[in-house]
């Protein structure tokens, strides 16, 4: 977007634009609850008040500001059709509306798009094009179809239209938790960012918005501290639904005026978030979404303003999605599991003679250690002549706790075990 275009955009009417994309999301985009997190709320000594956008029609906020966009277009811009580019949410919001207004709609998605998102976007009518490694090239190829067959291109974050839709789930949040004091929300392009810190800010400014990223999706970090949009030389997520290498022009033009503070996160507190939130709220939430949950223990390290703030905080993390495929939920489960301590890999060097194998597996069950996989194999010992055999085992344990035990107890009986993770 051309810097005319930010200025006219930022000089509307926040407040009546806000207030009729809510009016024209009654009857489409669900109101979704406010759900107090027991568990998060004790891990972080604040009180947590989920809003899980996973549970949204289409299962993800994308469909807030798609809706509002496409509604907003004139029945010649529908008849001419539609074409936007997604990672899988936004896609499937674009599809959903072009389908409720009665337009045809082309999407360009990432080759790396999870199958799941590929099928429910062609499930909802549209037409689907594979295109490019990341967001920006898929973007690209959207913006030549619409230049050469004059379909409206719907931007997926960077857009009046769609921030303000987005911006709705701010409006909820004021209207359902009126003493919140921090709102945390992912950031990828901004869309979502810079339409709940517009609507925040507009209504309650005193409110905390604060924005949360992957470590290896950097490029708001970059620009804030440019000063400007800045591109990021590469970007390394399991959370593609926040995989974008360039920020949007307006959403970076709103949030670097409404943003409070920005937190990063790892990969291993994604993984983890998102686990803890099937084991203890039975929700699905993909990694995206999980960023803004995953941000929670690290305010009062990692954002000035959240720890400088004084009195009770009331902090409602959005969780922006829960479109996850399952063989990828089956690798971030597994992987959550031995960030949490949950699942242990060891090796031990064991004499190769009878009755090793049992002494070892005894133990094991003594130490209340469910075993998972067993490796047992004489060419990976340490020395090909030695009479020995290298064992790998891999266990499900309680926690970090439970795993010290065993691998004391272990060596208490003789053995030298590794442990591998």
């Amino acid at each position: 977007m051309d810097q005319k275009d930010v200025i006219k955009n930022l000089q509307r009417d926040h407040a009546a634009e806000l207030k009729l994309a809510a009016q024209r999301l009654k009857g489409t985009a669900r109101h979704t609850p406010i759900t107090p997190s027991p568990v998060l709320s004790e891990m972080t000594g604040h009180k947590i008040l989920l809003k899980p956008e996973n549970l949204q029609v289409t299962g993800s906020f994308k469909i807030r500001g798609a809706y509002n966009k496409i509604a907003s277009l004139s029945e010649e811009e529908l008849a001419h059709g539609i074409v936007t580019a997604s990672a899988g949410n936004h896609a499937q919001g674009v599809a959903y509306a072009a389908r409720e207004r009665g337009a045809k709609a082309t999407i360009c998605m990432p080759q790396i798009t999870p199958p799941l998102k590929v099928d429910a976007t062609k499930a909802y009518g549209a037409d689907v094009v594979l295109y490019g490694d990341v967001f920006d090239e898929a973007a690209a190829h959207a913006r030549e179809l619409s230049e050469t067959k004059g379909m409206t291109f719907v931007h997926p974050f960077d857009d009046y239209e769609v921030l303000c839709g987005q911006g709705t789930i701010g409006l909820e949040i004021l209207e359902d938790v009126p003493d919140v004091t921090d709102v945390v929300v992912p950031l990828g392009g901004g869309g979502l960012g810079a339409g709940v810190a517009l609507a925040i800010k507009t209504f309650k400014p005193e409110v905390r918005v604060i924005g949360a990223i992957p470590e290896g999706s950097p490029a708001f970090l970059n620009s804030f501290r440019a000063g400007r949009v800045v591109e990021a030389d590469r970007v390394v997520t399991s959370a593609e639904g926040v995989a974008v290498k360039h920020p949007g022009d307006l959403t970076f033009a709103l949030l670097n005026e409404f943003l409070d503070d920005l937190v990063t996160v790892t990969e291993r507190d994604i993984n983890e978030m998102i686990l803890l939130m099937l084991e203890k709220h039975k929700l699905v939430v993909e990694a995206a979404g999980a960023v803004s949950l995953a941000a929670l223990e690290h305010l009062n390290l990692r954002s000035r303003k959240f720890a400088a703030a004084g009195g009770d905080h009331v902090v409602v993390p959005i969780m922006s999605g829960g479109n996850i495929d399952t063989v990828t939920m089956g690798a971030v489960i597994q992987k959550g599991m031995i960030a949490r301590g949950r699942i242990m890999n060891f090796e031990v060097e064991l004499p190769d003679t009878p009755g090793q194998l049992v002494a070892v597996a005894t133990l094991l069950a003594k130490e209340r250690a469910n075993v998972i996989a067993l490796d047992h194999d004489q060419f990976k010992a340490s020395g090909h002549y030695t009479n020995a055999v290298s064992l790998g085992v891999t266990v499900e344990t309680n926690g970090p706790d439970h795993i010290d035990r065993i691998l004391q107890a272990l060596r208490e009986a003789g053995f030298q075990p590794k442990r591998v993770y």
